[in-house]
């Protein structure tokens, strides 16, 4: 068993564009910003992407040494480092357009990782989206599996053209977490709980969907009632890299509490119980509250982590 996560998909600039206020321009990604709200963390993580040895891409590899993230060889093949635009209304809400290409480099090595996380436009883009199957499909064999779609529709097109992908990602993997706008999306009239039940007996042990300010639903295979989560209220500075924090919180909580990292751990949480999620789900919900009160993809530390949960005794 190790503990080391790799986190497979974009890492890109995030051309930030607000009307009244002069475009800015931040290192992100939704696997890198998991990538970097892991290691900060405290739980080693790399990131296996696709940017170019450019400017912007430079920034990306400074980035990911600044927060102690481990970049796998041929991530900065690129021919040149993608871009996605980020237009944010009134109440800091995010939209994305996009100019990028996406591929897998060749990756051996795989028995170092305990765990994979992936998600995103990563997973259903050609070419790179087969590499991201064959690579999820490969280290199954010995780690656990978190997936997020994370639904971008300027690069997916329509949600019959990535549902068979999507579907086929959720069967392999032992967590999923997505929003409530990403199923609205894809299974459009349906409620997210049916949606979430679905899921769950498709293979996951472990579903969670998050709802913006009225928090998160969260299903468990070994469980039937659906636990709702309530979110942290605070001053909202922008929701960029929002899910991105809830998803590092969650998967560092269920790797600290043994329920990831290998077979035997996605066998312990196929079992598990609420009591036994619940400190990784709090920490999800405080690390999201952390980066949406901070302008960009902000990656909280342990220490902030923990302070907020000193302050409030039904965090724990």
């Amino acid at each position: 068993m190790t503990d080391r996560t790799l986190c497979l998909g974009e890492a890109l600039v995030d051309v930030v564009l607000r009307e009244g206020t002069e475009p800015a321009e931040h290192v992100g990604g939704s696997l890198f910003n998991v990538a970097c709200g892991l290691s900060t963390l405290g739980d080693p993580a790399s990131i296996l992407s696709w940017w170019g040895r450019d400017e912007r891409g430079a920034r990306i590899a400074d980035a990911a040494a600044r927060a102690g993230v481990e970049i796998v060889p041929g991530t900065d093949d690129a021919p040149a480092t993608p871009l996605a635009y980020a237009h944010l209304d009134a109440e800091g809400r995010a939209t994305y357009e996009f100019d990028l290409g996406w591929q897998v480099p060749p990756v051996g090595g795989l028995e170092r990782y305990g765990h994979l996380h992936t998600g995103s436009f990563a997973a259903t883009l050609a070419p790179g989206a087969d590499g991201v199957r064959d690579i999820a499909a490969r280290i199954r064999d010995h780690a656990t599996i978190s997936y997020d779609p994370n639904i971008r529709p300027a690069l997916m097109g329509t949600p019959e053209a990535v549902l068979p992908r999507i579907t086929e990602l959720i069967g392999l993997a032992d967590v999923v977490k997505a929003s409530d706008e990403d199923i609205a999306w894809l299974h459009p009239g349906e409620p997210v709980e049916d949606v979430m039940r679905r899921w769950i007996a498709a293979g996951p042990a472990l579903v969670v969907v998050t709802r913006g300010p009225w928090g998160a639903y969260a299903l468990l295979a070994g469980n039937r009632d659906m636990l709702h989560v309530d979110q942290l209220t605070v001053e909202v500075a922008d929701t960029v890299g929002a899910g991105d924090s809830f998803m590092a919180g969650l998967v560092s909580g269920l790797l600290e509490a043994g329920y990831l990292g290998s077979r035997y751990a996605a066998r312990r949480l196929r079992s598990a119980q609420w009591s036994d999620v619940q400190p990784a789900l709090h920490r999800a919900v405080i690390t999201s509250a952390l980066t949406v009160s901070r302008a960009g993809a902000h990656a909280p530390s342990r220490d902030e982590v923990e302070a907020v949960r000193a302050g409030d005794p039904t965090l724990r």
